[in-house]
Protein backbone atom coordinates (compact mmCIF):
# COMPACT_ATOMS: atom_id res chain seq x y z
CA UNK A 1 0.00 0.00 0.00
CA UNK A 2 2.83 2.34 0.83
CA UNK A 3 4.35 1.72 -2.59
CA UNK A 4 0.97 2.28 -4.25
CA UNK A 5 0.48 5.59 -2.45
CA UNK A 6 3.98 6.63 -3.31
CA UNK A 7 3.41 5.72 -6.94
CA UNK A 8 0.10 7.56 -6.92
CA UNK A 9 1.79 10.65 -5.50
CA UNK A 10 4.36 10.53 -8.27
CA UNK A 11 1.58 10.35 -10.86
CA UNK A 12 -0.23 13.34 -9.34
CA UNK A 13 2.95 15.40 -9.17
CA UNK A 14 3.82 14.44 -12.73
CA UNK A 15 0.33 15.41 -13.91
CA UNK A 16 0.60 18.78 -12.21
CA UNK A 17 4.00 19.33 -13.73
CA UNK A 18 2.65 18.50 -17.20
CA UNK A 19 -0.25 20.93 -16.72
CA UNK A 20 2.09 23.68 -15.51
CA UNK A 21 4.40 23.06 -18.46
CA UNK A 22 1.47 23.16 -20.86
CA UNK A 23 0.36 26.53 -19.46
CA UNK A 24 3.86 27.93 -19.87
CA UNK A 25 4.13 26.55 -23.40
CA UNK A 26 0.71 27.94 -24.31
CA UNK A 27 1.72 31.39 -23.07
CA UNK A 28 5.00 31.15 -24.97
CA UNK A 29 3.23 30.11 -28.15
CA UNK A 30 0.77 33.01 -27.80
CA UNK A 31 3.64 35.44 -27.43
CA UNK A 32 5.65 33.81 -30.20
CA UNK A 33 2.82 34.59 -32.62
CA UNK A 34 3.35 38.28 -32.01
CA UNK A 35 6.14 39.83 -34.06
CA UNK A 36 5.67 43.57 -33.48
CA UNK A 37 7.60 46.21 -35.37
CA UNK A 38 7.65 49.98 -35.70
CA UNK A 39 8.73 52.34 -38.46
CA UNK A 40 9.42 55.89 -37.28
CA UNK A 41 9.22 58.90 -39.52
CA UNK A 42 12.39 60.59 -40.78
CA UNK A 43 12.84 62.63 -37.57
CA UNK A 44 13.89 59.42 -35.81
CA UNK A 45 13.13 58.04 -32.39
CA UNK A 46 15.36 60.53 -30.56
CA UNK A 47 13.55 63.68 -31.73
CA UNK A 48 12.52 64.56 -28.12
CA UNK A 49 8.98 64.92 -29.44
CA UNK A 50 6.46 62.79 -31.34
CA UNK A 51 8.68 59.84 -32.33
CA UNK A 52 10.38 59.68 -28.95
CA UNK A 53 7.00 59.49 -27.24
CA UNK A 54 6.21 56.43 -29.38
CA UNK A 55 9.63 54.97 -28.57
CA UNK A 56 8.92 55.40 -24.84
CA UNK A 57 5.62 53.56 -25.21
CA UNK A 58 7.31 50.73 -27.08
CA UNK A 59 10.05 50.50 -24.46
CA UNK A 60 7.42 50.17 -21.76
CA UNK A 61 5.71 47.41 -23.75
CA UNK A 62 8.96 45.48 -24.08
CA UNK A 63 9.74 45.89 -20.38
CA UNK A 64 6.23 44.83 -19.35
CA UNK A 65 5.92 41.80 -21.63
CA UNK A 66 9.43 40.68 -22.52
CA UNK A 67 8.45 40.75 -26.19
CA UNK A 68 11.01 42.39 -28.48
CA UNK A 69 9.86 45.11 -30.86
CA UNK A 70 11.91 45.53 -34.02
CA UNK A 71 12.49 49.16 -34.99
CA UNK A 72 13.51 50.96 -38.14
CA UNK A 73 14.34 54.62 -38.73
CA UNK A 74 14.04 55.53 -42.43
CA UNK A 75 16.01 58.51 -43.66
CA UNK A 76 13.65 59.45 -46.50
CA UNK A 77 10.06 58.92 -47.56
CA UNK A 78 10.91 56.21 -50.12
CA UNK A 79 12.37 54.09 -47.33
CA UNK A 80 9.11 54.28 -45.37
CA UNK A 81 7.19 52.10 -47.83
CA UNK A 82 10.15 49.76 -48.33
CA UNK A 83 10.47 49.30 -44.57
CA UNK A 84 6.80 48.55 -44.03
CA UNK A 85 6.76 46.00 -46.85
CA UNK A 86 9.98 44.37 -45.65
CA UNK A 87 8.50 43.88 -42.19
CA UNK A 88 5.28 42.45 -43.63
CA UNK A 89 7.20 40.10 -45.94
CA UNK A 90 9.14 38.76 -42.95
CA UNK A 91 6.00 38.06 -40.96
CA UNK A 92 5.99 41.00 -38.56
CA UNK A 93 2.59 42.10 -37.25
CA UNK A 94 1.33 44.48 -36.06
CA UNK A 95 3.55 47.03 -37.75
CA UNK A 96 3.17 50.52 -36.29
CA UNK A 97 3.78 53.47 -38.61
CA UNK A 98 4.54 56.76 -36.89
CA UNK A 99 3.02 59.95 -38.27
CA UNK A 100 0.70 61.21 -40.97
CA UNK A 101 3.54 61.29 -43.53
CA UNK A 102 3.38 57.48 -43.52
CA UNK A 103 -0.17 57.36 -44.91
CA UNK A 104 0.71 56.63 -48.54
CA UNK A 105 3.33 54.08 -47.53
CA UNK A 106 0.87 52.30 -45.22
CA UNK A 107 -1.82 52.27 -47.92
CA UNK A 108 0.57 50.62 -50.38
CA UNK A 109 1.92 48.09 -47.88
CA UNK A 110 -1.54 47.21 -46.54
CA UNK A 111 -2.83 46.54 -50.05
CA UNK A 112 0.11 44.27 -50.90
CA UNK A 113 0.06 42.41 -47.56
CA UNK A 114 -3.63 42.11 -46.56
CA UNK A 115 -2.89 39.59 -43.80
CA UNK A 116 -0.56 41.97 -41.95
CA UNK A 117 -1.95 44.25 -39.26
CA UNK A 118 -0.83 47.85 -39.62
CA UNK A 119 -1.40 50.68 -37.15
CA UNK A 120 -0.85 54.26 -38.23
CA UNK A 121 -0.58 56.90 -35.52
CA UNK A 122 -1.79 60.38 -36.45
CA UNK A 123 -2.83 59.34 -39.94
CA UNK A 124 -5.80 57.83 -41.75
CA UNK A 125 -5.74 54.92 -44.19
CA UNK A 126 -9.09 53.35 -45.02
CA UNK A 127 -8.20 49.67 -45.38
CA UNK A 128 -9.53 46.49 -43.72
CA UNK A 129 -6.17 45.67 -42.13
CA UNK A 130 -5.27 49.16 -40.87
CA UNK A 131 -5.91 50.57 -37.42
CA UNK A 132 -6.02 54.38 -37.39
CA UNK A 133 -5.27 56.26 -34.16
CA UNK A 134 -5.88 60.00 -34.30
CA UNK A 135 -6.15 62.79 -31.75
CA UNK A 136 -8.18 65.93 -31.11
CA UNK A 137 -5.20 68.26 -31.05
CA UNK A 138 -7.46 71.31 -31.06
CA UNK A 139 -8.89 70.34 -27.67
CA UNK A 140 -5.49 69.94 -26.00
CA UNK A 141 -4.29 73.16 -27.64
CA UNK A 142 -7.34 74.94 -26.24
CA UNK A 143 -6.26 73.99 -22.71
CA UNK A 144 -2.70 75.27 -23.12
CA UNK A 145 -4.13 78.41 -24.73
CA UNK A 146 -6.04 79.07 -21.51
CA UNK A 147 -2.79 78.67 -19.58
CA UNK A 148 -0.87 80.93 -21.95
CA UNK A 149 -3.41 83.73 -21.57
CA UNK A 150 -3.26 83.50 -17.79
CA UNK A 151 0.56 83.41 -17.70
CA UNK A 152 1.03 86.36 -20.05
CA UNK A 153 1.67 89.82 -18.64
CA UNK A 154 2.00 91.58 -22.01
CA UNK A 155 -1.34 90.65 -23.56
CA UNK A 156 0.45 88.96 -26.49
CA UNK A 157 1.37 85.30 -26.94
CA UNK A 158 2.92 83.39 -29.81
CA UNK A 159 2.54 80.21 -31.86
CA UNK A 160 5.23 78.58 -34.00
CA UNK A 161 4.04 75.82 -36.31
CA UNK A 162 6.12 73.34 -38.26
CA UNK A 163 4.99 72.44 -41.77
CA UNK A 164 2.10 74.55 -43.05
CA UNK A 165 -0.59 71.86 -43.24
CA UNK A 166 -4.16 71.62 -41.91
CA UNK A 167 -3.09 69.38 -39.01
CA UNK A 168 -0.82 72.09 -37.59
CA UNK A 169 -3.43 74.75 -38.27
CA UNK A 170 -5.68 72.63 -36.04
CA UNK A 171 -3.18 73.16 -33.20
CA UNK A 172 -3.00 76.88 -33.95
CA UNK A 173 -6.76 77.35 -34.11
CA UNK A 174 -7.40 75.43 -30.90
CA UNK A 175 -4.71 77.47 -29.14
CA UNK A 176 -6.21 80.74 -30.32
CA UNK A 177 -9.65 79.66 -29.14
CA UNK A 178 -8.29 78.80 -25.69
CA UNK A 179 -6.52 82.16 -25.42
CA UNK A 180 -9.68 84.01 -26.49
CA UNK A 181 -11.84 81.96 -24.14
CA UNK A 182 -9.73 83.13 -21.22
CA UNK A 183 -9.20 86.71 -22.42
CA UNK A 184 -10.74 87.95 -25.65
CA UNK A 185 -8.48 91.04 -25.64
CA UNK A 186 -5.32 88.95 -26.09
CA UNK A 187 -3.23 89.09 -29.26
CA UNK A 188 -1.82 85.88 -30.81
CA UNK A 189 1.17 86.04 -33.17
CA UNK A 190 1.37 82.92 -35.33
CA UNK A 191 3.76 81.71 -38.02
CA UNK A 192 4.54 78.42 -39.72
CA UNK A 193 8.16 77.42 -40.28
CA UNK A 194 7.84 76.22 -43.87
CA UNK A 195 5.86 74.32 -46.49
CA UNK A 196 8.03 71.20 -46.84
CA UNK A 197 8.93 68.36 -44.42
CA UNK A 198 12.18 70.22 -43.69
CA UNK A 199 10.06 72.50 -41.49
CA UNK A 200 10.06 69.81 -38.79
CA UNK A 201 13.83 69.89 -38.31
CA UNK A 202 14.88 73.53 -38.43
CA UNK A 203 15.56 74.70 -34.86
CA UNK A 204 17.46 77.79 -36.04
CA UNK A 205 14.39 78.96 -37.97
CA UNK A 206 12.21 78.17 -34.95
CA UNK A 207 14.48 80.33 -32.84
CA UNK A 208 14.38 83.13 -35.38
CA UNK A 209 10.56 83.16 -35.46
CA UNK A 210 10.41 83.06 -31.68
CA UNK A 211 12.82 85.97 -31.33
CA UNK A 212 10.69 88.03 -33.70
CA UNK A 213 7.51 87.21 -31.79
CA UNK A 214 9.11 88.07 -28.44
CA UNK A 215 10.41 91.35 -29.84
CA UNK A 216 6.81 92.07 -30.85
CA UNK A 217 5.51 91.50 -27.34
CA UNK A 218 4.92 87.75 -26.97
CA UNK A 219 5.88 86.39 -23.56
CA UNK A 220 4.51 82.85 -24.00
CA UNK A 221 5.21 80.83 -27.19
CA UNK A 222 3.59 77.50 -28.08
CA UNK A 223 5.50 75.35 -30.57
CA UNK A 224 3.88 72.61 -32.64
CA UNK A 225 6.87 72.04 -34.86
CA UNK A 226 8.65 68.76 -34.10
CA UNK A 227 12.42 69.19 -33.84
CA UNK A 228 12.09 72.85 -34.81
CA UNK A 229 10.58 73.37 -31.39
CA UNK A 230 14.01 72.87 -29.78
CA UNK A 231 14.99 76.28 -31.17
CA UNK A 232 11.76 77.78 -29.87
CA UNK A 233 12.33 76.52 -26.34
CA UNK A 234 15.99 77.58 -26.25
CA UNK A 235 15.26 81.07 -27.55
CA UNK A 236 12.36 81.52 -25.15
CA UNK A 237 14.64 80.56 -22.25
CA UNK A 238 17.41 82.87 -23.50
CA UNK A 239 14.99 85.80 -23.80
CA UNK A 240 13.33 85.21 -20.45
CA UNK A 241 9.87 84.22 -21.67
CA UNK A 242 7.80 81.04 -21.36
CA UNK A 243 7.38 78.26 -23.89
CA UNK A 244 4.87 75.44 -24.33
CA UNK A 245 5.94 72.01 -25.59
CA UNK A 246 4.02 69.56 -27.74
CA UNK A 247 3.22 65.86 -28.33
CA UNK A 248 5.26 64.42 -25.45
CA UNK A 249 5.86 66.01 -22.06
CA UNK A 250 8.75 68.35 -22.91
CA UNK A 251 8.73 70.30 -19.64
CA UNK A 252 12.16 68.91 -18.74
CA UNK A 253 13.87 70.39 -21.80
CA UNK A 254 14.07 73.93 -20.38
CA UNK A 255 13.08 73.58 -16.72
CA UNK A 256 11.68 76.77 -15.25
CA UNK A 257 10.65 78.32 -18.57
CA UNK A 258 8.38 75.58 -19.95
CA UNK A 259 4.88 76.56 -18.84
CA UNK A 260 3.47 73.18 -19.89
CA UNK A 261 3.33 70.76 -22.84
CA UNK A 262 0.31 69.78 -24.90
CA UNK A 263 0.72 66.02 -24.70
CA UNK A 264 -0.69 63.43 -27.06
CA UNK A 265 -0.54 59.87 -25.78
CA UNK A 266 0.99 58.45 -28.95
CA UNK A 267 3.21 56.10 -26.95
CA UNK A 268 0.15 54.57 -25.35
CA UNK A 269 -1.37 54.10 -28.81
CA UNK A 270 1.60 51.98 -29.90
CA UNK A 271 1.55 50.04 -26.63
CA UNK A 272 -2.16 49.29 -26.96
CA UNK A 273 -1.82 48.13 -30.57
CA UNK A 274 0.76 45.51 -29.61
CA UNK A 275 -1.11 44.57 -26.44
CA UNK A 276 -4.34 44.02 -28.38
CA UNK A 277 -2.54 41.79 -30.89
CA UNK A 278 -1.02 39.83 -28.03
CA UNK A 279 -4.47 39.37 -26.49
CA UNK A 280 -6.20 38.57 -29.78
CA UNK A 281 -8.36 41.71 -29.68
CA UNK A 282 -6.61 43.83 -32.33
CA UNK A 283 -9.05 45.35 -34.80
CA UNK A 284 -8.89 47.68 -37.78
CA UNK A 285 -10.84 50.94 -37.85
CA UNK A 286 -10.61 54.30 -36.16
CA UNK A 287 -9.83 55.45 -32.62
CA UNK A 288 -10.15 59.14 -31.81
CA UNK A 289 -8.58 60.40 -28.58
CA UNK A 290 -9.52 63.78 -27.16
CA UNK A 291 -9.75 65.45 -23.78
CA UNK A 292 -12.55 63.12 -22.64
CA UNK A 293 -10.35 60.08 -23.31
CA UNK A 294 -7.29 61.75 -21.75
CA UNK A 295 -5.62 61.35 -25.11
CA UNK A 296 -4.58 65.02 -25.09
CA UNK A 297 -4.02 67.48 -22.27
CA UNK A 298 -1.69 69.87 -20.47
CA UNK A 299 1.30 68.25 -18.76
CA UNK A 300 2.08 68.96 -15.12
CA UNK A 301 5.20 67.78 -13.28
CA UNK A 302 7.99 68.97 -11.02
CA UNK A 303 9.55 71.02 -13.83
CA UNK A 304 6.63 73.44 -14.23
CA UNK A 305 4.96 73.23 -10.81
CA UNK A 306 6.30 76.65 -9.75
CA UNK A 307 4.95 78.28 -12.91
CA UNK A 308 1.36 77.09 -12.65
CA UNK A 309 -0.85 78.70 -10.00
CA UNK A 310 -3.84 77.10 -8.34
CA UNK A 311 -6.03 79.61 -10.17
CA UNK A 312 -4.54 78.55 -13.48
CA UNK A 313 -5.12 74.89 -12.73
CA UNK A 314 -8.72 75.63 -11.74
CA UNK A 315 -9.34 77.41 -15.06
CA UNK A 316 -7.78 74.55 -17.01
CA UNK A 317 -9.90 72.02 -15.13
CA UNK A 318 -13.03 74.08 -15.76
CA UNK A 319 -12.20 74.21 -19.48
CA UNK A 320 -11.48 70.48 -19.55
CA UNK A 321 -14.80 69.72 -17.86
CA UNK A 322 -16.60 72.04 -20.28
CA UNK A 323 -15.14 70.23 -23.28
CA UNK A 324 -16.12 66.87 -21.82
CA UNK A 325 -19.72 67.86 -21.02
CA UNK A 326 -20.16 69.76 -24.29
CA UNK A 327 -20.65 73.22 -22.83
CA UNK A 328 -17.41 74.22 -24.57
CA UNK A 329 -17.11 73.22 -28.22
CA UNK A 330 -13.64 73.66 -29.70
CA UNK A 331 -13.85 74.24 -33.44
CA UNK A 332 -11.82 71.76 -35.47
CA UNK A 333 -9.93 73.53 -38.24
CA UNK A 334 -9.76 70.32 -40.25
CA UNK A 335 -13.55 70.15 -40.48
CA UNK A 336 -13.71 73.14 -42.84
CA UNK A 337 -10.26 74.80 -42.85
CA UNK A 338 -11.50 77.89 -41.03
CA UNK A 339 -10.82 79.24 -37.56
CA UNK A 340 -13.75 81.34 -36.36
CA UNK A 341 -13.04 83.34 -33.22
Amino acid sequence: MKNTKHFGGIIKKSALAIIATAVVLTASIAQAEIKPAVVYDTAGKNDKSFNEAVFNGITKFMNDTGIAVTELEPTNEAMMEQSLKKFAQRGYSPVVAVGFTMANAVAAAAAEYPDTQFTIIDGVVDAPNVQNVVFKEHEGSFLVGVMAAMASSTGTVGFVGGMDIPLISRFECGYKQGVAHQDSSMNVLAQMTGSTPAAWGNPSKGGEITRNQVENGADVVFAAAGGTGMGVYQTAADMGVLAIGVDSNQNYIQPGTMLTSMYKKVGLAAYQSFEAAMNGTWSAGFTVNGVAEDGVGAAMDEYNADLVSAEMMASVEAARAGIVDGSIVVHDYMSDNTCPL
